[in-house]
């Protein structure tokens, strides 16, 4: 097979196989493949005309199978998309806009009001009338041949710990990488059928729109709305003959902590994989039984390693009070452990989580100072340039020669002259009797641990059942009951949001 360059090639063998099939679709609309490589050329050709190459391009949409196409669009012009969502707050909008600076903004019907409000004095275009635009194949065929694969690709904003996001910029030659070992981890084929719940401004979301063209396999954009009535997302799956999930471990979790599964189970889920969080041993297993032919698959890696860096297929049978591996690296992926003192970790001793490989992104836009500090040059080796990306998660090997996350480095903290790992009191906690979701946080002005939960239980019983698990000193100092966990925007449990709670009670 000839070597691929770009991700479109994915989309261009596709589409002469299968061009009537499904691609990408919601409960409203779908769009064929045919219908996706028409609009995303007519896309590109529109933007070719305005002369914009290898610039950021904000595809500014609600989460529909348009915004996909649109997003394939800018990469036809050879430029950049740079992905936001009418979920997210205004402010964010216009702090990501006011970074990136883009040559042209992409909205619908939906986000027209927004993107004409914000500080923006570039041209604003309505993905409804670019698509109107005659293809001009022999424009998009220059472009294709002047590209590299180490061209931008996209800019993807996480959470900055200042507050600010960082955008985080990949190539074409990290996600082709990507997709290519994802795909052969999950056994993705043509008949997969993807349920997607990750927002399309994450990069979660390139686990199902990008095999989706490798394969010609279908996506179906599952409603937000449905994540909050468990039953009838069970009910929308099966409608939709799902037979593939990736999502965050909050979205699993709620569905077996609200024991649907007892009620009604995906009858077509056969390859479910997870990642973002630890999931809790009690409610995965509720998920294994439920489902005992299914394949489980453990993922871990951040966006500034392209997704996914380390997966571990669920094989064998684990007690609650244990922790799921996050396995081993992908092919062409290598991970090193280590110590404080830049030297390799030890066997069995937690050492930081470092990435090297063809995995590894282009760094923060915009941000050459953050970007050195942690994509760095690898101190194991002192003869030639090779970077690695330095996550600051820490991770061990147990004795099956198996990777496990240890926590973050931030989440280790000294208390009461102790070293302690908040993520071992969450994981035992989550083992209790009623405990849906549990997360502790330190808070410094009272030296006090603290720890949040939802479930059906109550402090006086926590603290009994935990002085069987813990010593003494891990035991939290204030325990305080929660309605619902709050999450972030990828789904992630929102410390910081519980870290101010702590210092606005004062106590």
């Amino acid at each position: 097979m000839p070597m691929q360059f770009n991700v479109m090639e994915y989309l261009e063998h596709t589409v002469r196989r299968v061009p009537d099939k499904i691609a990408y679709a919601n409960d409203q609309i779908g769009l064929s493949f045919q219908e996706v490589y028409g609009q995303s050329r007519a896309i590109g050709t529109f933007l070719n005309r305005h002369n914009l190459q290898k610039q950021p391009i904000v595809v500014f949409m609600n989460r529909s199978p348009k915004a996909i196409a649109a997003y394939y669009g800018v990469i036809y012009s050879g430029n950049f998309y740079v992905p936001l969502d009418e979920e997210m707050p205004r402010t964010r909008i216009e702090t990501i806009v006011r970074k990136i600076n883009p040559s042209a903004i992409i909205c619908d019907e939906s986000t027209k009001e927004t993107a004409d409000a914000i500080n923006f004095q570039g041209n604003v275009h309505l993905f409804d009338d670019l698509i109107q635009c005659p293809v001009d194949d022999e424009a998009l065929t220059r472009i294709r041949l002047s590209a590299l694969d180490t061209d931008p690709l996209y800019v993807v904003f996480t959470s900055g710990s200042t507050g600010v996001p960082k955008g985080v910029i990949a190539n074409h030659r990290s996600v082709i990488d990507y997709i290519e070992n994802l795909s052969d981890v999950l056994s993705l084929s043509e008949d997969t059928i993807f349920g997607n719940q990750t927002p399309l401004y994450l990069d979660a979301c390139f686990k199902e729109l990008f095999p989706s063209l490798k394969f010609g396999a279908t996506t179906y954009i599952i409603p937000k709305s449905l994540f909050m009535f468990p039953l009838k997302l069970v009910e929308f799956l099966n409608e939709y003959r799902i037979n593939t999930i990736c999502w965050v471990v909050s979205a699993l979790t709620m569905i077996s902590s609200f024991k649907v599964l007892d009620k009604l189970v995906p009858q077509f889920l056969h390859t479910v994989a997870f990642g973002s969080e630890v999931f809790p041993v009690k409610q995965f297993n509720l998920w294994r039984s439920a489902l005992p032919n299914a394949r489980f698959v453990n993922l871990y890696g951040p966006t500034e390693a392209t997704g996914m860096s380390c997966y571990y297929k669920v094989e064998r049978a684990f007690e609650e009070h244990e922790i799921l591996p996050i396995g081993r690296p992908f092919r062409n992926t290598e991970i090193l452990l280590l110590g404080s003192d830049d030297r390799e970790a030890a066997p069995g001793e937690a050492g930081e989580i470092c990435i090297r490989g063809t995995c590894l992104t282009l760094g923060y836009y915009g941000d050459f100072d953050k970007t050195n500090e942690v994509f760095v040059q690898n101190p194991l080796n002192a003869l030639y340039p090779e970077l690695i990306y330095r996550t600051g998660d820490l991770g061990r090997y147990n004795e099956h020669g198996e990777l496990m996350f240890v926590s973050r480095k931030d989440y280790q903290i000294k208390h009461m002259g102790y070293r302690i790992e908040l993520g071992e009191i969450e994981a035992n906690v989550s083992r209790l009797e009623g405990i849906k979701s549990a997360c502790c946080v330190y808070d410094k002005t009272t030296e006090k641990i603290v720890l949040f939960f939802v479930g059906e239980t109550d402090a006086r019983s926590i603290v009994k059942e935990l002085k069987l698990l813990l010593p003494k000193y891990m035991i939290p100092n204030r325990i305080e009951p929660l309605d619902a966990m709050p999450l972030t925007t990828n789904g992630k449990i929102d410390r910081v949001y519980l870290k101010e709670a702590c210092v606005k009670k004062g106590s």
